[in-house]
């Protein structure tokens, strides 16, 4: 799979932050490409004091098989790239719930329901969440301009 380079480019700059030690960057980094794939209801739960499997776990939820198959198809070209080896990649057949395992991080997107089925919300509850910078988001305005339009000419 060919990497897109605007979204490379833009998690190099996650992955290189300072205040993003490693594994938490590869958590950010997931959580931008998700968010900028319009992925729903991101969290990253931090699992360092609970679990052996992961240090941090990110859900996000996809409206349909194909997006959810493109999210994680881009985590992982991109952690790949940046070195990550990835030790599983579960349910992209079904795609109702997409895991993608690097041993360090464990990313999971749910098609629909599957989120409410399954309900890893409230298994992982007891964990605390790392805060999402609303700049992951995709069509975040950068700045609001007060300035109306000249349409003259156009009517």
């Amino acid at each position: 799979m060919a990497i897109n380079e605007y979204v490379q480019n833009e998690v190099n700059k996650v992955i290189t932050n300072a205040e993003y030690a490693f594994p938490l960057n590869h958590a950010m980094a997931s959580a931008w490409i998700l968010a900028n794939f319009k992925g729903d209801n991101l969290k990253i739960f931090d699992m360092r004091k609970t679990s052996a499997l992961c240090d941090y776990s990110i859900m996000a939820t996809a409206q349909n098989a194909t997006q959810a198959r493109a999210m994680l198809d881009e985590v992982s070209a991109n952690l790949k790239a940046q070195g990550a080896h990835i030790v599983s990649y579960e349910g992209y057949e079904g795609a109702d719930w997409i895991l993608l395992d690097t041993g360090d991080i464990m990313v999971h997107v749910f098609n629909g329901p599957a989120r409410d089925v399954y309900d890893l919300d409230m298994v992982y509850a007891k964990n605390p969440q790392v805060k999402i910078p609303e700049e992951f988001y995709f069509g975040k305005p950068t700045s609001v301009s007060s300035e109306k339009p000249d349409l003259k000419g156009y009517f």
